[in-house]
């Protein structure tokens, strides 16, 4: 049986996008479990009215999960004893480069070349990395040595399989497509404590998610992600990476297209059948 999960961010109301992830995580638990997470780690822009929305849309979705909530905002000293961990192997260190540090540096001159763009943005030059992780200070970032990390692993690459895209058939990437096309990914944010990547992962491991179920615009972070649970030790779940939910003009939804929020269809008189029935469900 399945253990899969939603864990959508409360900066804003749901929209049909998060409906079909939803359901699709549910759909693909059944028998087994589906759990809801919570991440807030960026409280600037978390919001409890809208965490409160979630709940609400989704039980009008007909969904129900286990109580208690997992939220990531209670789980920082988790997250620093993965960071503790990864700096005690000399895979990690601090940078105090801001964007526009990282924009400059990829600007110089290159006989022409152009930035090469991994699952975060521009691939981080690797401007900071001479330093040792035991002199950062509150404004830093932590960053990923992925060269050092690979090494560790003594690996060529890294690979999984998922159940949705090109199912059967590996997703791979070599070590210096890991170095040349991500690089040395932010592990955790400065004034957060931690990061997408490392967060996801280390609470999938902790929920015990057997099925990870997500966009498929987030198919490059999963080599990331398989990346840090072998470096934590932590169990590799499966993956299965969905279509995106587009407009009319073929956009994918944001939280910003607040014309397709499930409150306003709701508003509106449509019901929860009617939703699923135009998500395919």
């Amino acid at each position: 049986m399945n253990r899969t999960r939603f864990a959508p961010s409360p900066t804003g109301p749901l929209h049909l996008g998060h409906a079909f992830a939803a359901l699709t995580a549910a759909k693909l638990a059944d028998p087994g479990q589906f759990l809801l997470r919570i991440e807030d780690i960026d409280q600037s822009r978390c919001r409890p009215e809208y965490e409160a929305l979630i709940a609400e849309d989704l039980h009008w979705l007909g969904l129900d999960w286990p109580l208690p909530v997992m939220r990531q905002s209670d789980r920082l000293p988790a997250y620093q004893a993965a960071l503790d961990r990864l700096g005690e192997l000399g895979l990690t260190y601090p940078c105090q480069c801001r964007r526009a540090d990282i924009r400059a540096a990829l600007s110089a001159p290159q006989e022409g070349a152009e930035p090469v763009i991994g699952p975060d943005g521009p691939v981080y030059p690797g401007t900071c990395r001479h330093r040792h992780v035991l002199d950062a200070g509150p404004d830093d970032a932590i960053r990923l040595n992925m060269a050092r990390a690979l090494d560790h692993l003594a690996t060529d690459g890294i690979a999984f399989d998922d159940e949705n895209i090109a199912p059967g058939i590996p997703h791979h990437l070599s070590a210096e497509q890991m170095i040349s096309g991500i690089g040395d990914v932010v592990l955790a944010r400065r004034g957060m404590g931690t990061s997408y990547h490392l967060s996801v992962v280390v609470d999938d491991a902790a929920q015990g998610i057997t099925l990870v179920t997500r966009g498929k615009d987030l198919l490059d972070s999963t080599y990331i992600h398989v990346l840090l649970q072998r470096l934590l030790d932590l169990p590799v779940p499966r993956y299965h990476h969905h279509r995106l939910i587009r407009d009319d003009q073929g956009k994918r939804l944001a939280k910003r297209d607040d014309a397709r929020a499930l409150r306003l269809y709701r508003e509106g008189g449509m019901s929860a059948a009617e939703i699923r029935h135009s998500l395919g469900f």
